[in-house]
């Protein structure tokens, strides 16, 4: 049966992956913004309110699609998410969209090709990545490898864990996400895809529990 509130007994592990994830950066002007494609809308419902505050002059939406995806946006995530922006406000001519990747590493390559193809990569010094609040930590270490050269800042909608699950209606995907999320940090890095990061002893326990309590569609073989 689907679950319909959170464990009470599994709150506290879910909660410290919660935190881990979300790196807690300082909000402040960047060179370009990139949305990371996902199930989640709020990602560009983020990316249009920072560019209303004038974050950055123009963003960047890249994502294919996901099998958790398809159904949602059927023309791929950067396409909807650029739509959904652009009837937020933000100016079709401020958004590229990188249609193609299906991965995080795909996400930062691919738009560092586009924003070449522009004749905007030489200008770019700092990046700002858009995501779901628990894909900040495994982003950032992935941009940080593949793209040395720029500062990154991590930014995602700002709310509480409950708030957060309410929006996306589906409790079991919260969870499972942010414990394939959290089990990425050690394995991109002892794989070279992603900068290593350190993972407190809180952390590896809560990730325990949680994969003992089942929650492991999206953990990888180690």
């Amino acid at each position: 049966m689907p679950l319909t509130k959170i464990p009470e007994d599994l709150r506290p592990a879910i909660e410290t992956l919660w935190d881990y994830n979300q790196m807690g950066h300082e909000i402040r002007p960047v060179d370009i913004a990139i949305g990371l494609g996902s199930h989640d809308l709020g990602v560009a419902n983020h990316a249009a309110r920072l560019y209303g505050r004038k974050m950055f002059p123009r963003i960047v939406f890249t994502g294919a699609n996901a099998p958790t995806t398809i159904e949602r946006f059927p023309r791929g995530e950067a396409v909807h998410y650029s739509e959904h922006a652009v009837n937020l406000g933000v100016p079709p001519e401020a958004i590229l969209v990188e249609p193609r990747a299906t991965n995080t590493k795909e996400n930062i390559d691919f738009t560092r090709e586009l924003l070449a193809e522009h004749g905007l990569l030489d200008g770019i010094r700092s990046v700002m990545l858009i995501s779901r609040p628990y894909q900040q930590r495994r982003s950032y270490a992935i941009c940080r490898k593949a793209w040395p050269e720029v500062d990154v800042t991590c930014s995602s909608q700002d709310m509480p864990l409950d708030y957060y699950i309410h929006e996306i209606g589906d409790i079991e995907r919260v969870i499972t996400m942010l414990v394939g999320d959290t089990q990425r940090i050690w394995v991109y890095s002892a794989n070279d895809w992603a900068i290593e990061q350190d993972v407190p002893d809180e952390v590896r326990a809560a990730y325990d529990q949680l994969v003992d309590a089942g929650f492991t569609d999206r953990v990888l073989p180690e």
